[in-house]
């Protein structure tokens, strides 16, 4: 079963939705759980206007130990032994879903846990998916989280998927 799980966290709902699950499978098979922020260093913010890159980088850090602190506080509050992570760069900026499976490879995950926002047509072509990039790029287990006020199916709670396609 597994002994180390990944959460890729972002302060989202469906994130927090991401580290609700990774606690209960950490409960039920004794695993410790790795929440992970990646700043996103897509290099399109520093063009714009006459500001300093510096503010919005030091701003988006700020974020993500907030986000990592309450991932931590769910974690605590499951009775999980975690850890967490702040990855202050990508491999490349805008490079997040790679970033993800690399740090899944080093830290040793078992299994990578997160939300998704199930995008379809052009929002996903506009905006992407770093949780579709995972699940493409990964050789371990991905889960995916999805809110079921996103499902068309409402009645349903929360949405679970799980992807282990070796490339």
């Amino acid at each position: 079963m597994y002994k180390r799980i990944l959460v890729a966290v972002d302060g989202s709902e469906l994130s927090r939705l991401a580290v609700m699950q990774a606690a209960r499978l950490a409960q039920s098979c004794g695993a410790i759980v790795q929440a992970l922020y990646v700043v996103d260093s897509t290099d399109i913010y520093y063009g714009i206007g006459p500001y300093d890159p510096g503010g919005v980088t030091e701003a988006l850090l700020t974020y993500g130990e907030a986000v990592l602190q309450d991932a931590a506080a769910s974690l605590a509050g499951a009775g999980v032994e975690h850890c967490t992570k702040l990855r202050k760069t990508s491999v490349a900026p805008g490079r997040v879903a790679a970033t993800i499976e690399l740090e899944a490879q080093e830290w040793n995950a078992d299994l990578i846990v997160m939300g998704t926002h199930g995008r379809r047509g052009m929002q996903r072509l506009l905006m992407g998916s770093v949780a579709q990039g995972v699940v493409h790029r990964s050789t371990r287990p991905v889960l995916l989280v999805r809110h079921s006020a996103q499902r068309a199916d409402k009645s349903e709670p929360a949405t679970v998927s799980t992807s282990n396609d070796a490339h």
